[in-house]
């Protein structure tokens, strides 16, 4: 567990991102002084794995992993309380999106908790993910599509010369593939958008985000690291490898956790669809995610309230 000295001059912002496979709490400090700058200071992931129990289970959560997500919200709430968090935003995605009693564990959660879980939809799923870096990209020029794989969804944000084209999502992620969950309609529309963006849009470079890609960056052979780019050709090639194994033998070889074992592989076939449709060569792998978005929107907000 990272620890971090509080200071005076620093604001302490808090992420919760209820997600299908996992559930992240991520905690920054905005410090004052010549230069802004954010740090994390805490970052947890616990894996309910919610997706499993509505992709398979009747589409609702069961009573074990209700009360899971009760324990884990009440340890969050007072970890935010020791770090002195100044303000906070809890988002769901797809698994709570879809569960057929997720509006009753939300409010279950307000109630023994205090913590208040908005359900986001994929679109606002989707801008959280590339807005906390979009500052960096304007300059940039070219075609660059950031994809955000999750356990319960797939969302995508083509900018063209810094500026936002599209933002889209679909019912498209590793734990509805595990389970056979995704529908031929969706994975068809999900191709031909792809195709049409490629057709419009020639030199798609990917920007990827999520646990499952910096996992697989992290694992290719060859990667260049001055960029934080791999090859798509060394990520085929490590999912082939992936792909003809069993989960307990990419644990054993890759010491992966049961969790990502078992995800990764979907994950990287969803990369590679979106690469041979684009014909991207590179995928960039910053570290991004939706926690962060959530952070850089809690610091957006708080300064349109001191500017009032």
């Amino acid at each position: 567990m990272e620890t971090n000295e509080l200071k005076d001059n620093v604001v302490t912002y808090a992420a919760i991102d209820v997600g299908s496979n996992a559930v992240r709490l991520l905690i920054k400090q905005l410090e004052d002084g010549p230069q802004l700058r954010f740090s994390k200071v805490q970052l947890l992931r616990v894996p309910l794995r919610l997706g499993f129990d509505v992709f398979s289970n009747g589409g609702s959560i069961s009573d074990r992993k209700r009360k899971d997500l009760v324990r884990l919200m009440k340890s969050y709430r007072q970890l935010m309380k020791i770090y002195n968090v100044s303000d906070y935003r809890a988002c769901a995605t797809s698994a709570m999106r879809d569960a057929a009693n997720g509006n009753d564990i939300i409010r279950e959660v307000r109630k023994k908790t205090g913590i208040d879980i908005e359900i986001i939809d994929g679109q606002q799923e989707a801008k959280m993910v590339y807005n906390n870096h979009i500052e960096s990209m304007k300059e940039r020029r070219g075609n660059f599509m950031y994809v955000d794989v999750g356990g319960g969804s797939t969302e995508i944000n083509l900018l063209t010369d810094g500026e936002l084209v599209c933002s889209r999502s679909y019912n498209i992620g590793t734990v509805r593939m595990l389970n056979g969950a995704v529908s031929e309609g969706e994975m068809t529309r999900f191709r031909s958008d792809l195709e049409d963006l490629a057709a419009s849009y020639p030199g798609i470079s990917i920007i990827g985000s999520g646990g499952n890609i910096n996992k697989l960056y992290k694992l290719v052979e060859r990667r260049d690291k001055r960029y934080s780019r791999m090859h798509v050709s060394s990520l085929q090639a490590l999912h082939d490898k992936l792909k003809s194994m069993s989960v307990r033998q990419r644990m054993d070889e890759y010491a992966l956790k049961p969790d990502r074992a078992d995800v990764i592989v979907p994950a990287g076939e969803i990369f590679l669809t979106i690469a041979a449709i684009t014909g991207a060569a590179y995928i960039y792998v910053p570290v991004i995610g939706l926690a962060d978005g959530i952070i850089d929107g809690l610091y957006t907000k708080h300064l349109s309230e001191v500017g009032r």
